[in-house]
């Protein structure tokens, strides 16, 4: 389904740090927008989504010692929709909206999986860890606590493993791969709880590097992609989640436009997942994520989203995509 590359996938985000940054004259501007019955919802865009993570953050600072009052408080108060979970998304360190998503996904009137799949398949060792801290800062609760009570079954184990953030860095062992390989065959052929783990195991613990070598010595042992293996024997949130494994160890930009893809088409425009991608990956590799988008899927990802947004919401979501001219 994605290649397999040995060499580091060169990727790039759409948002960086503003030249000349004054987070004061920020915060000003900002504290202007919102005042009154209305907002000037175009500064707001412009202003926010020019400005990197981190001065961002500088801004909420500056507004807070200008005005005295939380701008994320502001942002909540004055605007509504998916417009405000986008503007108020962007307010978020990193780890924190990533406990800020999960929370959402596991307190809800029942478990999103899809969140806690497409975070914990992609996260490294230290983006997990940072998440784990968030989280109990945020919201007083333990991050491996409550996905045991809000999940089951070995799709429970494998999400458990993966919050651990113990997966090996670097490493490989060609002679550990084929057998490595041997046991992921065996698991799709018994398919017993045994197996099943083994699988989680390897998946869940070796080191991106030695997956590929895995991954290339099953395909010789089999003559199947394990992708396609997986998905004829296995099934549900388990399967699914053993396959963004899979492919965010390949591939993690085209993981994502596939999971944009999918909840921009097969749901009619899935507002959370497309608004937590942007804002997550927006400075790490949207751009390359883009890019994956439009080589597999024919449309851009800018069209894509002016087809199924509109308003604001929709000026918010493409100016954190920045989207080139010929995306129009």
């Amino acid at each position: 389904m994605f290649c397999i590359c040995k060499n580091k996938i060169k990727v790039q985000g759409t948002i960086f740090p503003a030249p000349n940054f004054n987070p004061i004259a920020d915060a000003q501007m900002l504290g202007g927008a919102l005042q009154g019955f209305g907002c000037d919802k175009d500064m707001l865009i412009a202003l926010l989504t020019q400005r990197s993570n981190a001065q961002r953050l500088m801004i909420a600072e500056a507004y807070q010692s200008l005005l005295g009052r939380d701008l994320i408080g502001d942002l909540r108060e004055k605007l509504s929709d998916h417009f405000k979970d986008v503007m108020v998304g962007l307010m978020y360190p990193p780890p924190s909206y990533d406990a800020h998503e999960l929370w959402h996904a596991m307190k809800g009137a029942g478990t999103e999986e899809n969140c806690l799949i497409d975070i914990l398949a992609s996260r490294t060792n230290g983006e997990i860890f940072q998440m784990r801290e968030a989280y109990y800062l945020q919201y007083g609760s333990n991050l491996q606590e409550d996905i045991y009570s809000e999940t089951s079954g070995h799709f429970r184990d494998t999400l458990m493993n993966l919050v651990q953030g113990t997966r090996e860095e670097g490493y490989t062992d060609p002679a550990m791969a084929a057998q490595d390989a041997m046991v992921l065959w065996e698991a799709c052929q018994q398919k017993t709880g045994e197996h099943k783990t083994m699988l989680q195991m390897i998946l869940c613990n070796k080191s991106y590097q030695q997956l590929w070598l895995v991954f290339q010595e099953f395909q010789n042992i089999s003559g199947q992609d394990l992708v396609d293996a997986i998905n004829e024997c296995y099934d549900g949130y388990f399967q699914e989640l053993l396959v963004a494994i899979v492919l965010c160890v390949r591939d993690k930009p085209a993981y994502f436009a596939y999971r944009l893809y999918s909840a921009i088409h097969d749901f009619g425009f899935h507002n959370k997942t497309v608004i937590r991608i942007l804002i997550a990956r927006s400075e790490i590799d949207l751009r390359t994520i883009r890019e994956r988008y439009k080589e597999r899927y024919g449309k851009s990802l800018f069209h894509d989203i002016k087809n199924f947004a509109s308003g604001h919401y929709e000026k918010a979501l493409l100016a954190i995509c920045a989207g080139d001219a010929e995306d129009y």
